[in-house]
C-alpha cells in the first residue's frame, strides 16, 4: 500500500494508538498517584498494587492493538512495527510480574506503596517509547523518563543508609552517562544534520563518513553501555544492586537493559554506525570476564547476581558484533536472549525478595544453607532460574547463548565466541554454588521461611513457564525475532533513495 493509500485510509488520531501501551501506563500511573491520599497507608500496598497490575495488563492488551496499526507517528519520531511490539511486551509484562512481587515485600517492609507503583509504571513508559523512537531527542526524553523512575525507586527503603547511598550514586553515575548520550547525539547530529535514525543512515551510505561520526557513536555507546552494566561502565551496578529493594533489582536488571538494547540495536544496525565493531568486541569480552571472575568472590547474593548481570550483558553484547551480511541473525539472537534472560532473572530477585524478609536481612549465602529442606519448592524454583542462568538444555538460558555463539560462529568471530564459552563455564561455579549452598548443607542458623502468598506465586509461575517455554518450545519466539529483524534493517541505498526521490503514487486503476 502506497503512502498516499495509507493517508486515505488511516485517520490522524492512529498516532495516538501507535503510542496506546505508554498512554494506558500514563494514565493508571495518575490514578494510582491520585488515590493513594485516599486508602489506608496498611491496605494500600494490595489495593493500590492491583491497580497498577491491572494497568500493566491493559498496557498488554493494548499492544496487540497497536500492533494492528503498523507506521510512523508524531512527524515520523515514532515507529510501530514487529521489533517495537517485542520490546513493548517485553518491558510491561516484566512490570508486571515486578508489581506481583512487590504485594508482599512492601507490607513486610512496612513502606507506602503509592508512588512506587506509580513510578514502576512511569518508568515502563519510558521504556516503551525508547523501543518505538526513530528519533534521537525522543530517545534521550524516553531514556530520562525512564532513568529518573528508576532512580527514585533504587532509594525506596529509606530507613536504610544503603539503600539512600545506591540511590545517590546511580544518580550521579547516570547523569554523568545521559551527558555523553547526548553530546553523541549532538555531534551526530552536527555530522549529518539531522537526529532522525533513518535520515542518518541515509546520510551515511550517500557519502563518505565524517570523523566526528566515530566520536558521536562512541558517545552514544558510553551512555548506553552504562544503562546497560557493560564493562566498563559497570563500576555502579554491585553497590547500586545491593542496596535497591530486591523487587526493583529486578526490574533494573532487566527491563531498562531490554530498552537500552533495543535502542543499541537500532543505533548499531538501523543506522549501522562506523567503529562500532570494536566499540562491541571489546565492551562484550570484558563484561563477560569481569562480571564472571567478579562473581566468584561474592558472598552477598545480591551482589553476586549484580556481577552475573554484567555478564550477561557481555554475552548479549556479543550478538551487536556481527556484520552487515549477519546483521539479521545477529538482531533475532539479541532479542531472544533479552526475553530469556528477563523471565529467569525476574524470578530469581523474586526469590530473593521473598527470602530476604524485613530488612533484607538475609541475602547471604550462608543464609540460603538448609533452603532445599525448609523450603522445598522455594529452593526448586530458585535451581531451575540458576540452571537457565548457567545455560542448561531445557531452559530458555541454553537456548539464548546457544543462538548467540552460533550466530558470532557463523559470523567468523571465533576468538569472542570462545571467550565467551570460556566465561560461560567460569559463570557455571558460582551458580551451583548456590545450589550446593541450598541442598548440600546443614543450616547454621535459623531462618525465618513465610508461605509463599498468591502474587509471589503468580510472579514465579509465571516466570518459571517463561523459562521453561523458551528452553523446550523457542520457535514461535526465535521465529518472530527473526521477522522483527527484518523491520529494523534499512532497505538497501538504491531502494532507500528511490522511495526517498519519487512522489507519491496515486491509486492505479482496477
Amino acid at each position: 500500500m502506497t503512502p498516499y493509500i495509507l493517508a486515505q485510509v488511516i485517520p490522524p488520531s492512529v498516532d495516538y494508538v501507535r503510542i496506546l501501551p505508554e498512554l494506558v501506563l500514563s494514565l493508571f500511573g495518575i490514578v494510582v498517584m491520585m488515590l493513594d491520599p485516599l486508602v489506608d497507608e496498611e491496605k494500600s500496598q494490595k489495593t493500590l498494587g492491583l491497580i497498577a497490575f491491572v494497568g500493566a495488563v491493559a498496557a498488554l492488551i493494548s499492544c496487540w492493538y497497536m500492533s494492528q496499526y503498523p507506521g510512523l507517528a508524531f512527524a515520523d519520531m515514532v515507529r510501530v512495527d514487529a521489533f517495537t511490539v517485542f520490546f513493548h511486551i517485553l518491558v510491561i509484562a516484566i512490570a508486571a510480574i515486578v508489581i506481583l512481587t512487590s504485594f508482599e515485600y512492601m507490607a513486610v517492609q512496612k513502606i507506602r506503596a503509592g508512588e512506587y507503583y506509580a513510578l514502576i509504571l512511569f518508568s515502563a513508559v519510558g521504556m516503551g517509547l525508547m523501543s518505538s523512537a526513530v528519533e534521537l531527542v525522543l530517545i534521550f526524553i524516553a531514556l530520562e523518563i525512564s532513568s529518573i523512575s528508576t532512580y527514585i525507586l533504587t532509594g525506596f527503603r529509606r530507613n536504610a543508609a544503603s539503600s539512600s547511598e545506591s540511590s545517590l550514586k546511580y544518580f550521579l553515575l547516570g547523569s554523568f552517562a545521559t551527558a555523553f548520550f547526548l553530546y553523541g547525539v549532538a555531534m551526530m547530529f552536527g555530522a549529518t544534520g539531522s537526529t532522525n535514525i533513518d535520515d542518518i543512515s541515509h546520510a551515511l551510505r550517500s557519502g563518505p563518513v565524517p570523523v566526528l561520526v566515530y566520536v558521536a557513536t562512541a558517545l552514544m555507546f558510553v551512555g548506553l553501555g552504562f544503562k546497560v552494566a557493560a564493562a566498563p561502565f559497570h563500576i555502579w551496578t554491585p553497590d547500586v544492586y545491593e542496596g535497591a529493594p530486591a523487587p526493583i533489582v529486578g526490574f533494573m536488571s532487566t527491563a531498562p537493559k531490554a530498552a537500552a538494547f533495543a535502542v543499541l540495536l537500532r543505533v548499531v544496525f538501523s543506522i549501522n554506525a562506523p567503529g562500532r565493531f570494536w566499540f562491541v568486541w571489546i565492551a562484550a569480552a570484558l563484561s563477560m570476564t569481569i562480571g564472571n571472575l567478579g562473581a566468584l568472590v561474592q558472598t552477598n547474593v545480591k551482589r553476586l547476581l549484580a556481577y552475573s548481570s554484567i555478564a550477561h550483558a557481555g554475552y548479549l553484547l556479543v550478538a551487536f558484533a556481527m556484520t552487515a551480511d549477519n546483521s539479521a541473525n545477529g538482531i533475532s539472537a539479541a532479542m531472544f536472549y533479552s526475553a530469556a534472560y528477563a523471565a529467569m532473572n525476574v524470578g530469581a530477585f523474586a526469590v530473593v525478595s521473598h527470602f530476604a524478609n524485613a530488612g533484607e536481612r538475609y541475602v547471604t549465602l550462608e543464609d540460603y544453607e538448609g533452603l532445599g529442606r525448609s523450603s522445598p519448592l522455594l529452593a526448586a524454583t530458585l535451581t531451575i532460574f540458576l540452571l537457565s542462568l548457567i545455560g542448561i538444555p531445557m531452559t530458555g538460558g541454553f537456548f539464548a547463548k546457544f543462538y548467540v555463539f552460533s550466530a558470532a560462529l557463523k559470523n567468523n568471530l571465533i576468538w569472542l565466541t570462545l571467550i565467551g564459552v570460556a566465561n560461560s563455564a567460569i559463570g557455571a561455579y558460582y551458580y551451583l554454588r548456590i545450589i550446593v549452598v541450598m541442598y548440600m548443607r546443614e543450616a547454621r542458623r535459623e531462618v525465618p521461611v513465610t508461605p509463599v502468598p498468591f502474587g509471589l506465586g503468580l510472579a514465579l509461575a509465571l516466570s518459571l513457564v517463561a523459562t521453561l517455554y523458551l528452553g523446550l518450545l523457542p520457535n514461535r519466539v526465535l521465529q518472530y525475532a527473526q521477522r522483527s529483524a527484518t523491520d529494523l534493517l534499512p532497505l538497501p541505498a538504491p531502494a532507500a533513495d528511490t522511495a526517498r526521490t519519487q512522489p507519491p503514487t496515486a491509486i492505479p486503476p482496477q
